[in-house]
């Protein structure tokens, strides 16, 4: 059973610095591409990051562009997005994703087969 359990979000003021964790686990996690989508409240679901099987390529929103980082640990089973300078904007639940084929970088939610179970990240004064 394939199971991905996010980590890390929290109420933290603009301009903070958040780690966001992904678990996996029941896949064979280091060959496959993963992504990090979020959605706000009244809003779609939206892409964020994304990172190929080995961590060679990256993708990001142009909104997070220069702030964010998504990285992984494959001996882990673990991939991260580090938020820098929160922004009250940046406020949405954070869902974690594995997509179970390709190579490259995937930044479409139709490309993800597996998603966890979110997170909420609140960013306000």
């Amino acid at each position: 059973q394939v199971q991905l359990i996010e980590s890390g979000g929290e109420l933290v003021q603009p301009g903070s610095s958040l780690r966001l964790s992904c678990a996996a686990s029941g896949l064979f996690f280091s060959t496959l591409p993963m992504g990090w989508f979020r959605q706000a409240p009244g809003k779609e679901r939206e892409f964020v990051a994304a990172i190929n099987w080995n961590g060679a390529h990256t993708s990001y929103a142009d909104s997070v562009k220069g702030r964010f980082t998504i990285s992984r640990n494959n001996a882990e089973n673990t991939f991260y997005l580090q938020m820098n300078n929160l922004r009250p904007e940046d406020t949405a639940v954070y869902y974690c994703a594995v997509r179970q084929s390709g190579n490259y970088v995937h930044t479409e939610e139709k490309e993800y087969n597996y998603w966890g179970q979110g997170t909420q990240v609140t960013v306000s004064s």
